[in-house]
């Protein structure tokens, strides 16, 4: 089995030059395979406020120059353990939001086809709902962890079904999740009527809001999330406004009160040894950024997770990677 093939040598090319993929990583057609391919949606017509998430790969991929090969939190090297790999960007109509569908559904079959997993730039919210088809499709029904400041579960915006806002609403209807293991995480900010909250329990989520991160934090939170999911296999969305306009400027429905950067990433890290088989990042405005503030927290958010398919690849358990019980993450 030959090395998997990391990042251009920083000490060789400065980080400034080089290609410009997911830092600086091989392109999939220069590698045999991959364990994992990160790949791009540009695509935003399903939004329903600011668009300019059609941006966010390119932005993305620009903020990830400066990431490193060797992650300290986890204590993994994720390029040098698997084969990561860039895969460009999906292609799809911006003018038609069905086909759009069809066309990353296809696609992410067709890249997982061999066992590779996916970490999914996006885009706007939509493209969640292909990508767990594709999911489900090759595992069975996922669990879900869904990081956002909204539910994402209305029914419909002025009578269209696929939208930002209502990924996860068909995907329970189609029956692609595992709705005993269903999550969202970071939500916060006005909603519609309590119904609102009465429908999303009826599909089956549970909420743990921003406050409730605030006040009982990340380690506690993530333990709660890691017994909810088990050993299912899992799916994880992430909506970079889950994050505070602090941390995150660059987005499409910016909420007041949201996560802190480092709130959302020790969460992930608390979600080690978890069986997961893919996620997303999406809902990067760059033209909304400010100083590259959300593509670097996104950037760092895809690493983390490339980082946590790095550890299961290993087959390390999460109590492996817990410091010492005065480090407050152990269950």
């Amino acid at each position: 089995m030959t090395e998997p093939r990391g990042p251009v040598d920083s000490s060789r090319v400065p980080r400034f030059a080089g290609p410009a993929t997911f830092a600086r990583l091989p392109r999939l057609d220069e590698v045999a395979r991959a364990d994992v391919a990160v790949v791009g949606v540009p695509f935003d017509a399903g939004v329903s406020y600011r668009p300019g998430a059609r941006f966010g790969p390119a932005a993305v991929r620009e903020a990830s120059r400066l990431l490193r090969p060797y992650h300290p939190g986890l204590d993994v090297s994720p390029f040098a353990t698997q084969q990561v790999a860039d895969a460009g960007d999906i292609a799809v109509n911006p003018f038609d939001i069905g086909e759009a569908i069809e066309t990353i559904q296809h696609a992410a079959g067709s890249l997982q086809a061999d066992g590779t997993r996916l970490v999914t730039i996006g885009g706007d919210h939509t493209v969640a709902l292909p990508l767990l088809r594709a999911a489900a499709r090759r595992h069975g029904p996922v669990a879900v962890l869904h990081f956002d400041a909204h539910l994402d579960t209305w029914d419909t915006y002025f009578g269209a079904e696929h939208t930002h806002g209502t990924p996860f609403r068909r995907a329970v209807e189609e029956g692609i999740l595992d709705t005993s293991a269903l999550s969202h995480v970071g939500t916060r900010g006005p909603l519609y009527g309590k119904q609102d909250l009465t429908e999303d329990q009826k599909l089956g989520f549970g909420i743990v809001t921003s406050a409730d991160v605030y006040r009982r934090g990340a380690d506690e939170v993530a333990d709660q999330l890691r017994q909810r999911i088990g050993d299912r296999p899992l799916y994880i969305s992430i909506d970079i406004d889950c994050l505070d306009p602090a941390h995150a400027p660059g987005t499409g429905t910016p909420e007041a009160g949201g996560l802190t950067s480092r709130e959302l990433l020790e969460i992930l890290r608390g979600l080690a040894g978890c069986r997961l088989v893919g996620a997303d990042v999406v809902e990067v405005a760059p033209a909304y950024d400010h100083a590259e503030i959300t593509s670097v927290a996104a950037s760092h958010v895809a690493y983390d997770l490339i980082s946590l398919l790095a550890l299961k690849e290993n087959g390390e358990r999460a109590e492996e990677r817990l410091p010492a019980a005065d480090g407050g993450r152990r269950p």
